[in-house]
This record gives C-alpha cells, structure tokens and sequence, in this order.
C-alpha cells in the first residue's frame, strides 16, 4: 500500500509526461497551465488508494485517474469564468491570464480529453466506468446550476445547500473512489459503499473549503480570503447565519448581501466575518465537517478489508480535516 504522498508524486510524474503541445497554442496551453500549477491530485489518488484497498493493481487504474484530475480542473476552468474569479492555486485564473473564451474552449478540449483517458481501461470495465463517470459529469452540472441559482435567491436553507455541494463537489470524489473499486473486480456491494466513503468526504472536503474562505490564512490557502463574501456566495457560512441571526443583524447583513459592488471590500469582509464569529458559524461548519468525516469513517470501518490497508485512507480523512488549503 502506498501512501497519499507518494502516490501523489506517481501521479504528478506520469502527469507530467503527458503532452498538451498541440496547435493551435492558445487551446492548449491554457490546459498545461492548470495543470502544472499543483493542486491537491485527491482525486486520483483517491482512485488509486481505493484500487489498492481491493487488491488491484495502481498501474492498471492511472490513466482513468489522470482523466478524472483534468476532468476536475476542466471544472474550475469553467467556474473560474462563471465565478469572476482572478487567483486560483495563488496564480493568475485562465481567464485572467488569456480570455474567457480561451477559457471555455480550452475547457471544453479538457472535458474531451478527460474521456480519452477515462476509457484507458480493461474493456470488461468499460462500461460500467463510462456509466458512472457520465452520471457524474451530469451531476456536476446540476451542482454548478444550482449554484449559480442560489446567487438569485435570497435564501436557501441548509438542506438546498448540502444538495448542491454534493453535486457540485462530492460525487466526483465518489465517482474516483468507486472507479478505483471497479477496476481492481471488488463487489458491487463494496464499490457501492466506497463510492459513499467518498461522496461524505467530499462534503466535508467543501464544508471545509467554506470554512477557509473565511477563516483560512491567505499565505497558505492559494486565494483571497473573503472571495465567497465578496461575491455574495451561499455558502454554508452565510446559509446557517441567516437561519439563526436576529432581526437586527440580519438587515446589516442583508443591506451588504444587496450591496454587489461594495465600495469598501475589505470592510464588507470583515463585517460579515466579525457576524460569522459572533455567532459561533465557525464552531457550527466544524462540527458539520467532522459529522461528514465520521460519516465517511463508519462506512471505511465496516469494509471486510484488514485495517492496515484502510490506514492509509484514515490518514487522509485527518488531513483533509486539519488541512488549511
């Protein structure tokens, strides 16, 4: 069994040997870009841990891996766009660095790359990896919709934003793990419970994103604090305070949420935040993280697998919850 760092280092090398040089330059290199510029590779590596939980074998499961990290950062292409976001990984977003239509149509050659490597299996798996890959594509979809909704409303409860996360976010993390599962001929039973291992840590992975958006250290976390406020996001943060908050501060913040170019950001950020704090937001998105994590714990635990080949997993189900980027 391998551990998250050194698959994460297998991962960047065959990544690293892939080409992206083809003309015309302006598609590709935005593709090569994003890539190059890091990130966490969860994904894979959450495809190949689960393979190695069922006894496979990592090199027969890296190219659809790979697929599923450039299906992943096509994504954050496309929301960067969406989002107006400029920083992403403490760099420059695509569309800031080229244009927004580089950004979409280099997008889009990702999302049919993503497929070509997707498909690099064993053909007894095809389809049933293409089944769950293209359900998730859709999924995906639905979570970046109903975001983009949210924006429009003025309010939602917490139960319309965990659906949204879960589509938008966690069932690629449990599409990746159940991928891994299917490729090393594990149960249909087990590659059904791994894929919920992942979609509840995918949860928790956002809720922990929402929680460094306004609470991260900035140096650390790759992207401007306050991004999500700025922006007027519905984020779990903002939903469970306007579910509790009294009347009095509701209409502060509500005149800041009407408010979509604040002449003042910084003070807008540090308003809402100081809210957040004075309602304990921060403790509440803590114990809905942890709630997340234990969820996907029991499932891990109650795998027929001998625990030395779940320690790794665990290991990653404490960083993702200590993790401060």
């Amino acid at each position: 069994m391998h551990t998250y760092q050194q698959l994460k280092d297998y991962v960047n090398k065959i990544l690293s040997k892939q080409t992206f040089d083809k003309t015309p330059k302006t598609l590709f290199q935005p593709i090569k870009y994003i890539l190059s510029i890091g990130g966490k590779r969860l994904r894979p590596v959450l495809t190949l841990m689960s393979c190695e939980l069922f006894g496979g074998n990592i090199k027969d499961v890296i190219y659809p891996a790979l697929g599923l990290e450039i299906f992943h950062n096509f994504t954050l292409l496309h929301d960067d766009v969406m989002d107006k976001s400029f920083m992403r990984r403490g760099r420059p977003t695509v569309h800031q660095k080229w244009n927004s239509n580089i950004a979409i149509l280099s997008g889009d050659a990702m999302s049919i790359t993503s497929y070509q490597y997707i498909t690099r299996c064993k053909e007894k798996h095809l389809s049933k990896v293409l089944e769950i890959f293209n359900q998730t594509a859709v999924e995906v979809c639905q979570g970046q919709q109903l975001d983009m909704e949210f924006e429009q409303k003025g309010c939602i409860n917490i139960h319309e934003y965990l659906t949204m996360i879960k589509h938008k976010t966690a069932v690629l993390f449990g599409c990746s793990t159940k991928i891994g599962s299917i490729l090393a001929d594990s149960p249909v039973q087990e590659q059904n419970r791994i894929y919920d291992f992942g979609v509840n840590l995918g949860i928790a992975f956002q809720l922990q994103d929402d929680y460094l958006d306004s609470f991260g250290d900035k140096k650390v976390f790759g992207k401007n604090i306050g991004g999500d406020i700025l922006a007027n996001k519905k984020t779990y943060l903002l939903t469970k305070t306007l579910e509790t908050i009294d009347s009095k501060t509701k209409n502060i913040l509500k005149q800041y949420l009407q408010n979509h170019k604040a002449d003042n950001p910084q003070k807008k950020i540090d308003t809402i935040i100081d809210i957040y704090k004075k309602m304990n937001i921060d403790v509440h998105i803590k114990m809905e993280i942890n709630k997340y994590l234990n969820k996907s714990l029991k499932i891990l635990y109650q795998l027929p697998i001998g625990d030395n080949k779940k320690n790794h997993l665990l290991k990653l189900i404490n960083q993702i919850e200590k993790r401060n980027k």
